[in-house]
């Protein structure tokens, strides 16, 4: 049996897939719907894909080619296998898979520096990271082209248009950053394709704009919770999170407090907040 939990809609959409078939199961053939590129987290199972058979294990890659007849097996003694899927527009898509090297790719194998970005894709998906799920999506898929063709992308010292688009950017999302701001919609202000803001904005800033938007919320907050007397619940809504654990977690992970231990060092409790924020002493 395949669930398949959809995480993020968009340009860079994410689907969390957990399939419990083991030994006894007998393989059918599905149909990739769009261009995937899968992150193997867990388990362990066969693929076969235009006319190649893979074996998957933790860190692998699957490439899925839309129109694509596949079929998974299951012929190991492990029960069950995990994968972290980012399924890519088609104008992202043709910027991939449109490239020769890449038409007839099916998988890639476990490699360090996928892996690592699988990690930090996974950990975003699950809220322990302030990268974005669709950003995470877009730096595993670059990082994916540079893996497959072997040619890294160059990168360039920012010229002066794309620090003015940064910059807008940032000042946009900086002044809606109390309502929900998707990538594309802050890359369509900016002027610029998906990709290429996502690149140019973190190479000029220094932070992806998920980054920015989430570190903007929390600083609102922060001026909310010294300043006025409102509910940390309201303030938290009032700036942008869609929930209060949610802003409580990202603000003690930010800060070293939580929201509710600031808002008693704004009020007065100085040696509090200078006890928590101090350095250790040395031994």
């Amino acid at each position: 049996m395949v669930t398949a939990t959809r995480l993020t809609d968009g340009a860079v959409a994410a689907v969390d897939y957990r399939c419990s078939a083991g030994e006894a199961e007998a393989p059918y053939a599905e149909w990739h719907e769009v261009f995937s590129i899968s992150y193997v987290r867990k388990g362990t199972f066969g693929y076969r894909a235009r006319g190649h058979t893979a074996e998957m294990v933790a860190g692998s890659v699957l490439v899925g080619h839309a129109g694509d007849e596949y079929v998974c097996t299951h012929d190991h003694h492990v029960c069950g296998d995990e994968c972290l899927s980012f399924q890519l527009s088609a104008e992202l898509a043709e910027r991939i898979s449109g490239r020769p090297e890449l038409r007839r790719l099916t998988n890639l194998p476990p490699l360090p520096e996928m892996m690592v970005l699988g990690e930090l894709a996974q950990a975003a998906a699950e809220g322990r990271s302030d990268v974005g799920l669709d950003e995470a999506g877009l730096m595993f898929s670059a990082r994916f082209v540079e893996a497959a063709t072997g040619t890294p992308e160059r990168m360039t010292a920012a010229n002066a248009m794309e620090r003015r688009r940064a910059v807008r950017a940032a000042l946009f999302m900086d002044e809606y950053s109390h309502r929900e701001i998707g990538l594309e919609e802050t890359a369509r202000e900016a002027g610029l394709s998906l990709y290429h803001f996502l690149r140019s904005f973190t190479k000029v800033l220094g932070v992806t704009p998920h980054q920015y938007l989430l570190r903007s919320r929390l600083r609102h907050a922060a001026r909310l919770l010294a300043e006025k007397d409102r509910s940390i619940t309201d303030i938290a809504y009032d700036v942008g999170f869609g929930d209060l654990s949610n802003f409580v977690r990202t603000f003690r992970r930010a800060a070293g407090v939580s929201p509710r231990e600031f808002r008693k060092a704004a009020k007065g409790e100085r040696n509090f907040l200078q006890d928590r924020l101090a350095p250790p002493r040395p031994e």
